[in-house]
């Protein structure tokens, strides 16, 4: 980075950086759990040679915390996909029911930003629509760190809710679904050619929030790949310069995907497996009535506090999917 006219080219100079963070990342996670062996092993002796009721506790809770960050270190290894290290694009749909929907929606926008913030990753609204009385009609987020796509694939499919609904005036219990899908960031540099001939480019105007400039100029960007009919669109930028990079990047993600999927039909083919790639897969479901649970439906991983893992604590599931596709595989 020091050499002269590394600079000159700013996009690739900033690849550059960012793989270097992402190296220094690593490096400085194992660094952490080393001193924390260290200091274990200091407290174990210190313990051994003068038993002391309060350093004991002082051990046992050292124990624990470098026990999490070992299963942390090793769940990172499980994560060797060619897109696994890369950010993730995830985006959120509810299912029918409108309103009740819309809002569990939103719900699972909360998780997954606490999820991403508990971890230190970058949560940035790539595009958001906003539900007619409460919760969203969609949104798609970038999150940015390490392995984020590595984690969060394990998110991808459909969540069932099931709960007393806030919008009933007869406190009826209701079910809802919403669907997660979740994609890597492609770099630029990656080969995926895209035809600009093979594009058709509309720009409108956003709604909702955004102020004056959002809401009187067509800032809004919808993308469609002519050859497959995929669409994407993005809104939440004041430019419509911005809003058609931030839409490039869910398309080629998109692409990506499809050509992913396509590979794993082929693999099951082979096989002779039936894969089905549907929407109408339930994956987890999220119980809140008669009784709190959190249920994963491909590991059986479970757990009855609902409210913990609405506040972003979905480590173990993510955890037991990662464990299950390397057993698998």
């Amino acid at each position: 980075m020091a050499e002269p006219g590394f600079w000159d080219q700013h996009e690739a100079a900033q690849k550059h950086v960012q793989a270097v963070k992402r190296l220094k990342g690593i490096l400085e996670n194992w660094g952490q759990v080393e001193a924390q062996l260290d200091d274990v092993l200091v407290l174990l002796e210190l313990v051994v040679e003068e038993p002391d009721p309060q350093l004991a506790d002082e051990l046992l809770t050292g124990v624990k915390s470098l026990r999490t960050r070992v299963e942390q270190l090793e769940l990172s290894t499980l994560l060797n996909g060619e897109y696994d290290q890369n950010n993730a694009i995830l985006t959120i749909h509810p299912g029918a029911g409108g309103t009740e929907s819309q809002d569990w929606a939103e719900m699972l926008l909360r998780m997954y930003t606490r999820w991403a913030e508990a971890r230190g990753y970058q949560v940035e609204i790539l595009d958001l629509l906003a539900g007619d009385e409460a919760g969203i009609k969609s949104v798609t987020l970038l999150i940015s760190g390490l392995n984020a796509f590595g984690y969060l694939q394990a998110e991808k499919g459909v969540h069932r809710l099931v709960r007393i609904s806030p919008f009933d005036a007869s406190g009826r219990r209701h079910t809802s679904f919403a669907s997660v899908e979740v994609m890597p960031e492609i770099d630029d540099q990656v080969e995926l050619e895209i035809d600009p001939a093979d594009l058709r480019i509309d720009t409108y105007r956003a709604s909702g929030a955004g102020g004056q400039h959002v809401n009187k100029t067509e800032s809004a960007i919808r993308i469609t790949h002519i050859p497959t009919g995929i669409a994407v669109q993005c809104q939440t930028e004041r430019s419509q310069h911005q809003n058609r990079e931030s839409a490039m990047k869910i398309l080629r993600a998109r692409l990506v995907e499809r050509k992913l999927e396509e590979q794993q039909e082929k693999v099951a083919k082979i096989k002779g497996e039936q894969r089905e790639i549907a929407w109408g897969n339930q994956i987890r479901s999220y119980v809140f009535c008669p009784y709190t649970m959190v249920k994963d439906h491909r590991t059986n991983a479970e757990t009855g506090d609902v409210n913990a893992v609405i506040d972003g604590e979905l480590d173990q599931f993510i955890e037991a999917y990662l464990k299950t596709k390397a057993r698998d595989q």
